[in-house]
């Protein structure tokens, strides 16, 4: 079983920072990649930010520049910092990992997500 952990959500006014973080425990054998998404009422969740095992990156058109995904110093974690926030960033982020539990078996896995606001 993998589990994973999100927190660093919160409010914030519009051009604040907030730093995502997100740690993946349990039966790992190695983790492709992990990214983050987000999610608004009525919407479908959308990818924001993703980061390969061999450390590419990939971002949402609507965050590139100001929001930067890395791998944190703890095993198994990966950050989001989020700079220049807007109104519209407003959702709850998701964590997301394509975990390998064994060396032929791979599976999504999500955390519980984590609210980020951001308003004045």
């Amino acid at each position: 079983q993998v589990q994973l952990v999100e927190s660093g959500g919160g409010l914030v006014q519009p051009g604040g920072s907030l730093r995502l973080s997100c740690a993946a425990s349990g039966s790992i054998f190695a983790i492709n990649a992990m990214s983050w998404y987000r999610q608004t009422p009525g919407n479908q969740r959308e990818l924001v930010a993703s980061i390969t095992s061999g450390g590419s990156t990939n971002y949402a058109d609507s965050v590139k520049g100001r929001f930067t995904i890395s791998r944190g110093n703890a095993e198994h974690t990966v950050l989001l910092q989020m700079n220049s926030l807007k109104p519209e960033d407003t959702a709850v982020y998701y964590c997301n990992g394509d975990i390998a539990v064994m060396l032929t078996e791979r599976y999504d896995y999500w955390g519980q997500g984590t609210q980020v606001t951001v308003s004045s």
